[in-house]
């Protein structure tokens, strides 16, 4: 059974950090891709950063490159999303999701190709 389950949200002042984790099980991640979307309030949900667990390769949205950071750590079947210098418009639910590949979180469905979710995590970043 496919369990992702996050934690590490909150709320946080602009420029401030947080870190996201979400610890994974029931599946192998060196054959899935795995990572964060996001959703606000009356927006539409959007793929924010991608591992492939097939090479460690990273993928990121425009808008977060160069301050997140996704990582993972096989030992504790956990991947992160190191968020630094954050915006008021990082405020949203995160969630972590598995795919096949990660051209799946840049494509015009965010929902399409996704296998599973996680229940997601309320992050807030006040100005």
């Amino acid at each position: 059974q496919v369990q992702l389950a996050e934690s590490g949200g909150g709320l946080v002042h602009a420029g401030g950090s947080l870190r996201l984790s979400c610890a994974h099980s029931g599946f192998g991640l060196d054959y899935y891709a795995i990572g964060w979307f996001r959703q606000a309030p009356g927006k539409e949900r959007e793929g924010v950063s991608c591992l492939s667990g097939r090479d460690d390769s990273t993928y990121y949205a425009d808008s977060v490159k160069g301050r997140f950071t996704m990582s993972r750590d096989n030992a504790k079947n956990t991947v992160y999303l190191q968020m630094d210098t954050l915006k008021p418009e990082d405020t949203a639910t995160y969630y972590c999701a598995i795919a096949g590949w990660c051209s799946t979180w840049f494509s015009t469905d965010p929902y399409y190709g996704i296998d599973y979710w996680g229940k997601g995590i309320q992050v807030t970043v006040s100005s």
